[in-house]
């Protein structure tokens, strides 16, 4: 499609030259003759177009992460009303029989099933300094298998190892030597969230750490009233795992009360068995109603921050698209207004009306697009950048750490964006230019 819009537009400019017959080299000429005005109108177009990749690129790394999560085949079970995990309260003996139920896959003579408890906690923010935030939302998800859940979600480790059965470590002390003799709760983290809590050391703990941005295998946090050791960072970029702490369920269960499960993730064979056993389990537990829901869809519905994100933009985008027209049209009037008798000179050696609008609307159409074109080169640099947002559906909504992703669309709608604005910037000062009469331009 960029290349689409690029072609398009240089076929725009190609036959504008065509059909005005002004040489370039006078266009040229007034856009350097004037290079202050032309400067300060492409800067303001490349500061509108970089912004705007900036804030599609959020959205976009959203949409990516939501979309991205879940695999294919696996159910999703919450309690029966409960629009997200952290409202969710299963019982076990729900959950047993569940468990089996034929149309769940085995993996090494085991049903793929992953019993979890899912919450979201407060964090107070250590070393922040005053006028910052002092708290922070964490989310834990609570295990009593963490290979399984492993194979279930697909996930793999980046460095370190899974929990072990006790979810607990005698230390005497951590990488940094910081930690004098503890029992301390073994956590494995997303990435986001690793770089998330690695911001809270203080200089001196950084340079110990060796300047290591994020939290690794061996440090520490503090966490409710608990030491959280570091045993493994998951490979999680791209989902909304990356923002999420794993721990052994019973501890986090006597850490913050939460002693029920709260999701039931099953693995079916495909996403066509995994819609039917959703529909067998809505027919089949009648009397114990339980929530199920391809887990694809699930974390596709953790939408509804995005849609708003996404008409905040479009009206951002559509208040500096009126600055950006009515500035090119400005500078595109004042270089009428400079150039009256040039004009003149033009319609009296035989050049139409027609031609001398052309020729404004090349001029405007060239500023336009040398900004949109430096607009995007900066753009493209916030590609990669990680960000936090929240997400969030019908329920309750999550903190997550996204990368921001700028694709071939968010190009081509910046480049859209820069043609119509070009256009429409030297239309009126055009049709201004050619209603001038040849003698009374030369007075």
């Amino acid at each position: 499609m960029i290349e689409t819009l690029l072609t398009l537009a240089a076929v725009l400019i190609a036959s504008l030259l065509a059909v005005g017959k002004v040489p370039l080299g006078y266009t040229l000429r007034s856009l350097t003759v004037r290079w202050r005005t032309t400067l300060l109108t492409a800067l303001a177009f490349t500061a509108m177009v970089t912004l705007l990749i900036a804030m599609l690129a959020f959205v976009n790394g959203m949409k990516i992460m939501t979309e991205g999560t879940g695999v294919p085949g696996n159910v999703m079970i919450l309690a029966d009303g409960a629009t997200d995990e952290a409202f969710s309260n299963l019982s076990v003996a729900d959950l047993t029989e569940i468990e089996s139920e034929p149309a769940i896959v085995t993996w090494q003579g085991r049903p793929m099933v992953s019993r979890e408890t899912y919450l979201v906690v407060n964090q107070m923010i250590p070393n922040s300094s005053a006028g910052r935030p002092q708290r922070r939302f964490l989310q834990l998800r609570g295990l009593d298998d963490p290979l399984m859940a492993a194979r279930v979600h697909e996930i793999s480790l980046q460095s370190g190892t899974w929990f072990s059965d006790a979810g607990v470590r005698e230390l005497e002390e951590d990488a940094h030597g910081e930690v004098k003799g503890a029992t301390l709760i073994e956590a494995v983290l997303g990435e986001g969230v690793a770089r998330e809590l690695g911001r809270d050391r203080t200089p001196e703990q950084l340079a110990r750490a060796r300047n290591r941005q994020r939290l690794d295998v061996g440090d520490t946090f503090k966490l409710g009233n608990r030491l959280w050791l570091v045993v493994g960072v998951m490979r999680s970029s791209g989902s909304t795992f990356n923002s999420e702490i794993w721990a052994k369920r019973a501890l986090i269960a006597a850490i913050f009360g939460k002693n029920t499960y709260t999701t039931l993730v099953v693995r079916t064979a495909d996403d066509q068995s995994a819609a039917a056993f959703c529909e067998f389990l809505k027919q089949k537990y009648t009397k114990a109603p339980v929530s199920p829901q391809v887990e694809k869809n699930y974390y596709a519905s953790l939408q509804e921050t995005n849609k708003q994100f996404l008409v905040a933009i479009i009206f951002i985008t559509i208040v500096m698209s009126v600055g950006g027209v009515f500035g090119i049209m400005n500078t595109m009037f004042a270089a009428v207004n400079q150039r009256i008798k040039d004009i003149g000179v033009l319609r009296l050696i035989g050049y139409a009306p027609e031609h001398v609008l052309v020729a404004i609307l090349l001029e405007s159409l060239l500023i336009a697009m040398l900004g949109g074109i430096f607009g995007c080169a900066l753009g493209s640099l916030c590609h990669g950048m990680s960000a936090t947002s929240v997400v969030a559906g019908v329920g309750m909504g999550k903190s997550v750490a996204l990368q921001l992703t700028v694709n071939s669309t968010i190009y081509a709608v910046a480049i859209l964006l820069t043609l119509v604005l070009g256009i429409l910037g030297g239309l009126l000062p055009g049709l201004s230019a050619m209603r001038l009469k040849p003698l009374e331009a030369l007075r």
